[in-house]
Order: structure tokens, then sequence, then C-alpha cells
């Protein structure tokens, strides 16, 4: 049997997952961190996109969107402290697309007033990004 590591993924509200894995891929500022067992101490910070954690000598894999966050190695525990996370199983396409729409329209509708009177375009394009990635992740993972 290959050496694991717990791996955790909690946001804001609740544990998104808690398994024993051999291998986590996370998105950070940097590309992409494979993190195995006995790694090194660390803390990064996660980008928006795909987490992998792999299990049963590297057969399966279960995907997670991710909208940022943190990720902490310490003795052979990862956890993940996402700003939003969600099994590629559990995204719901439709809602996702309609979500997407309606935050291009808002976007197409920003950008047609004045610098001035624009309303915080960032919190719109993090809601785009992260329904972009929940559809990316669920189109190819489920």
């Amino acid at each position: 049997m290959a050496r694991t590591l717990l791996c955790e993924i909690v946001t804001p509200e609740k544990i998104v997952y808690t398994n024993e894995v051999e291998m986590v891929i996370a998105p950070t500022l940097d590309g992409e961190v494979g993190i195995l067992p006995l790694h090194a101490p660390l803390v990064t910070v996660l980008r928006p996109g795909e987490l992998r954690v792999r299990y049963n000598d590297g057969k399966d894999v279960e995907w997670f969107a991710v909208a940022g966050g943190y990720l902490q190695v310490h003795q052979d525990k990862v956890i993940v402290l996402a700003d939003a996370a969600e099994h590629a199983s559990r995204v719901d396409v439709d809602r996702a697309r309609q979500a997407k729409e309606l935050a291009e329209q808002r976007m197409a509708e920003m950008k047609q007033k004045p610098l001035m009177e624009r309303e915080d375009m960032t919190e719109c394009e993090e809601d785009l990004k992260w329904c972009e990635i929940q559809l990316q992740v669920a189109e190819k993972r489920s």
C-alpha cells in the first residue's frame, strides 16, 4: 500500500472533502504544485482553478473547482482553505451557465457606463471566473 496524506478542503461554509490520498495537485499563483507524502512544510496562495486528488495507487482521481484561497502542507496533511470549492460531480451546470450569462451581461452593462460611474468590476470578474472554472471542471470531469 502506498504512503498517504490527509487532504481536507474547507470553505467558510463547510468541509467539502476529507480523505486519505496519495497526491494533491493544486493551482497556485506560480503554476500547479504537486504534493506527495513527506512533502516539506508549505503555505501558498491558490489561484482559481482545478484541484485534483489521486488515490488508490493513482488509479482514481477526484476533481474540484476552487475559487482561490490558501494551501497548507504540514506533516503529511494538506489543508486547502478555499474561498469556494465544489466537487466536479456536484456542480450544477445549468445554474453555472445562467450565472455566467448574468455576469457577462453585467460586465457589458458596466463597460457602457462612464469610468466614474462604473460599479466595482472586480467582483463581477471574479464571479465570471468562478462560473467558468465550475463549468470547465464539471464538463471535463463528471
